[in-house]
């Protein structure tokens, strides 16, 4: 759900991201749509700098060639009134331009038009200058006159509808965000779910519901498929213990009959030797498979984890395991009295599997060392040894181990099968498993949740 809340604002970033895009995107179109004509009319040629080129450029009473040429070339009309109304030059002017002015007249077109020509005039001592611009070129706006409250308010409104477009495109987002995410958090979870093997169940209409059935079929297909190897697992569990425990019978028989040879009891033993493999085998995967698929009942209780691991070393010293190996237990003294929740019978199953590892894979002997101690408020039981150890590509492979590559050619247990246990273990406590680097030897660490007062 957090990849998807990323995603979510991600996206909405580059939303941002490109309305402000596509505002640049009209700023330049504008810009290349009106340049020209800004350049054109408000620059060399428009009303203002016409007026000021030709007021300079002529007098009462005439024009420069100059000034002609500029207004000719820009087709430009001009007339220069005296201050009685009575034109005293002219350049251009069109037909039926009048031979004298009213102040009315003069009232009228000088914020409008003459002749129906958008006209520009510029007064001085002597009179009146006039231009005349083409038709069509200029739309002047005769009452141009407006509120100055309305004017005040035109930036007040520029904002509140801006802030209105804003918020309008907000809440349509986190509408549209919203909706998405209930229709899409559940096929999420749903994904997630399948991911890790476990049964999912996704319950959405609408457009997204052939991918919620999607879902639902292939997490029935798995359930199937775990439940049927599980069960397959169990099965062939079952129907090895019965021929294993005959040949074990008739071994023990052979082996103790004084009557055999002794390389015939020496075959015996073998014999006796592998089938308890085998079983021990057998056993290991119908337990991986248990925990794997959540069908092994966690038998919960309330334990001194000091106690626990006491009781666990001394069994298996007393169990008869060579002088070549020693076990030495550390306890701290802030753990001593502190209790776990947990199945024992798990937690010695993992103990014991580690300590199994230690002792199969150093033949010549080794030293194994047990600690339990406090961090961050939870145990932290390290079981380590100084024998030989892995390598660093083993040790690597032990991250992601798997049953059906837990055995070698001698049938004995690889380091895989006994950690892939460890690990189901100490996760169905909601604990969790390291195997650091270590220059000798071979470490695990167990994290294990305290009980609370």
């Amino acid at each position: 759900m957090k990849s998807y809340l990323k995603f979510v604002s991600k996206h909405l970033s580059s939303l941002i991201f490109l309305i402000l895009a596509l505002i640049m995107l009209n700023i330049f179109i504008f810009i290349v749509t009106f340049f020209g004509v800004v350049s054109k009319d408000y620059g060399a040629i428009s009303p203002r700098h016409m007026l000021s080129f030709v007021s300079e450029n002529s007098t009462k009473d005439s024009i420069s060639d100059a000034a002609c040429d500029k207004l000719r070339s820009n087709n430009i009309w001009a007339a220069f009134i005296d201050n009685s109304g009575i034109p005293t030059w002219t350049m251009d002017e069109p037909k039926n331009f009048p031979s004298s002015f009213s102040m009315t007249d003069v009232a009228i077109f000088s914020k409008g038009y003459l002749l129906d020509y958008p006209v520009f005039i510029e007064a001085n001592d002597d009179g009146l200058l006039i231009l005349g611009y083409p038709k069509d070129s200029y739309f002047k706006i005769i009452n141009n006159s407006f509120s100055t409250s309305a004017l005040r308010k035109i930036p007040l409104f520029c904002l509140i509808v801006l802030f209105v477009d804003c918020l309008f495109i907000f809440l349509i987002y986190y509408r549209s965000k919203g909706r998405l995410t209930k229709n899409i958090e559940p096929i999420l979870d749903g994904i997630e779910n399948l991911s890790k093997g476990e049964p999912a169940f996704v319950n959405v209409g609408g457009d997204l519901k052939n991918i919620s059935e999607s879902i639902n079929q292939a997490s029935n297909i798995i359930s199937r498929q775990n439940t049927a190897r599980a069960n397959w697992i169990s099965g062939v569990s079952h129907d090895i213990r019965t021929p294993l425990s005959i040949i074990l019978g008739y071994s023990d028989k052979i082996k103790t009959d004084t009557n055999v040879d002794s390389y015939i009891r020496n075959y015996s033993e073998a014999i006796e030797t592998n089938c308890l493999k085998i079983k021990q085998l057998v056993s290991d995967l119908n337990l991986v498979s248990m925990l794997e698929y959540d069908m092994q009942p966690l038998q919960i209780s309330s334990v001194r984890f000091s106690k626990l691991l006491r009781s666990f070393v001394a069994d298996t010293l007393n169990s008869g395991i060579s002088d070549s190996y020693s076990i030495e237990l550390s306890i701290s003294e802030d753990v001593e009295s502190s209790l776990i929740e947990c199945d024992s019978r798990l937690i010695t199953r993992a103990l014991s599997n580690l300590v199994n590892n230690s002792i199969n894979h150093n033949t010549n002997g080794c030293n194994i060392f047990i600690s339990l101690t406090k961090a961050n408020n939870t145990f932290k039981l390290v079981v380590s040894d100084d024998g030989v150890g892995i390598s660093e590509d083993k040790r690597k492979e032990l991250e992601k181990p798997h049953y059906m590559k837990a055995l070698d050619d001698r049938l004995d247990l690889r380091h895989g099968l006994g950690t892939l246990i460890v690990k189901q273990i100490i996760e169905a406590h909601q604990g969790h498993v390291e195997i650091p680097t270590i220059e000798k030897g071979y470490m695990t660490i167990l994290y294990l949740n305290i009980k609370q007062d």
